[in-house]
């Protein structure tokens, strides 16, 4: 079911066919965020992206959770967009000699995921709300105020360093 097709009739529809790529958006980056930590150089860096990798374990138990609370079946749907994301992600990773200047382009990679899942859940947040679920509200805030953090930390790790490091 695409995001613009005749499947999608509701708001309920397309809040459920949201959670559905995000759920499979969040699982895809439980993947790629053991890759990313292991090319970045930076020790902060990977570290970042295995608490994140645990951060991003908890946002699947919870999508779980508001999947089950809307009754609404655990299933994912393809999100052409996280695979681009990742993708771009990995052949960036695979043209960048320098070591610094990796580390810079998988922050901006972990941004634009970042990015991607704040709109998500922004939406999603707002949906429920809209749809009367104040309960499915607030589990999926948690999760958004989580990624906000994590768009923040790597923000303040480029500027205060790994972007100096690598223009330098």
């Amino acid at each position: 079911m695409g995001l613009f097709t005749k499947d999608i009739k509701t708001m309920n529809d397309l809040f459920v066919h949201q959670l559905q790529d995000i759920y499979y958006a969040e699982k895809q980056l439980i993947k790629a965020l053991p890759k990313m930590a292991e090319k970045a150089t930076d020790a902060t860096l990977k570290k970042g992206f295995m608490t994140h990798l645990e951060e991003t374990r908890v946002h699947v138990e919870r999508l779980e959770q508001v999947f089950k609370m809307h009754n609404a079946e655990i299933k994912a749907v393809t999100c052409p967009a996280i695979d681009g994301i990742i993708k771009e992600a990995d052949e960036t990773a695979g043209e960048v000699a320098d070591k610094s200047v990796l580390d810079a382009a998988l922050i901006n990679a972990a941004q634009a995921a970042e990015h991607y899942e704040i709109v998500r859940y922004g939406s999603l947040v707002a949906w429920a709300k809209q749809l009367g679920r104040a309960d499915c509200a607030a589990v999926l805030q948690k999760t958004l105020d989580e990624e906000h953090a994590t768009d923040a930390k790597l923000n303040k790790l480029a500027e205060s360093k790994i972007n100096l490091r690598a223009a330098s």
